[in-house]
């Protein structure tokens, strides 16, 4: 009776185990399969600040960002980019790419004090970045062309609940760029 008790309990732990190590192992897929797309194909992200505040909340949005466009190329003047700060490199940012290299990109150098516009030609392996809020965003107006290097993610949708997705506007014609 005993033997035939403890044969009984053996299957009933294996199954439990067996089961239990399925669960895990789905876990575990589920996550690795997380990990790639987040750093290899498309990201969700926060923007916070008043430097996009044309485009995004100044309390923040979630946004989703596809990273394929930045491996092969495929971004132009208008495109809203994610990017490590040249700065602080921990730190992203989101801003609107206005120029790539060889591009002649003219800005106002300091929007607050005149008007007084300059002309740049951004160099090879570099782009021209700028928050759509000028009067209140840190970008190439001050730190320069970026190199093409920290750029991680175009913007191509904007989380407006939960519930909805809505495209973004990427159309900007406010930009002098040749």
């Amino acid at each position: 009776m005993v033997g035939l008790v403890g044969r009984l309990w053996n299957l009933q732990y294996k199954s439990i185990v067996k089961e239990a190590s399925g669960k895990a192992l789905a876990v575990a897929k589920f996550f690795c399969v997380l990990h790639v797309t987040n750093t290899y194909l498309c990201t969700f992200a926060l923007a916070c600040g008043p430097n996009m505040v044309l485009t995004f909340n100044l309390t923040g949005d979630m946004f989703l960002a596809e990273r394929l466009s930045i491996k092969f190329g495929k971004v132009g003047p208008g495109d809203i980019v994610l990017l490590r700060y040249p700065e602080s490199p921990r730190k992203v940012m989101v801003k609107r790419l206005l120029g790539l290299e060889s591009h002649s990109v003219t800005y106002v150098v300091d929007p607050m004090k005149s008007d007084r516009r300059d002309t740049v030609v951004v160099p090879k392996g570099h782009v021209w970045v700028e928050g759509d809020n000028i009067y209140n965003s840190r970008d190439s107006r001050q730190f320069g062309p970026v190199p093409y290097g920290p750029l991680e993610g175009k913007v191509f949708c904007k989380v407006t609940t939960f519930l909805s997705l809505a495209h973004l506007m990427l159309n900007f014609d406010a930009v002098n760029c040749t």
